[in-house]
């Protein structure tokens, strides 16, 4: 396998996984942003909304999961390499038609190696931080939709999702 942009880059020509090397690359601003959402039962939307639950602040304490997750992504992402962060947002947007709570991350470094892994990383984990907290009350909830949104810098320039 080559290691053009039309193929996986995680593997060498045997066919091994290996970690790129990045070495060459210039440190450049790098921005990823992911989005995704958690469907749930209109009383736990209520809950969470109003911040009642016994538990404390659902999307507070979501929010500290998910940019702690951020700053881990190359301890659990196994060929992921280990970036210093500048910068990471995480926005929660309360839909009261749908009872959906819809998360969008932000992740920023000065790098080699993009951020894309970890604005993913902090998503699904602060999506999931509030799956547990509330799971108690319902387990139906669906967390979907999760993808990156947007991509800055680098070699590859400018990704908007369509």
């Amino acid at each position: 396998m080559s290691n053009s942009s039309d193929s996986l880059t995680h593997f060498n020509d045997a066919g091994e996984a290996h970690m790129v090397d990045v070495g060459d690359k210039q440190v450049t601003h790098r921005v990823a942003l992911a989005g995704g959402s958690i469907s749930m039962l209109p009383e736990t939307f209520a809950m969470v909304s109003a911040g009642t639950h016994k538990k404390g602040d659902v999307l507070g304490i979501a929010r500290i999961a998910g940019i702690m997750a951020s700053k881990r992504t190359s301890d659990l992402i196994p060929l992921c390499h280990p970036i210093g962060l500048t910068k990471v947002q995480i926005d929660f947007t309360k839909d009261e038609k749908t009872h959906k709570v819809l998360c969008q991350v932000r992740a920023e470094t000065r790098s080699q190696t993009g951020v894309e892994m970890e604005a993913l990383m902090g998503l699904q984990v602060a999506l999931s931080t509030i799956y547990d907290m509330c799971k108690a009350v319902d387990r139906g909830m669906c967390i979907g939709d999760v993808r990156l949104l947007e991509k800055k810098g680098g070699k590859s320039g400018h990704f908007v999702a369509e």
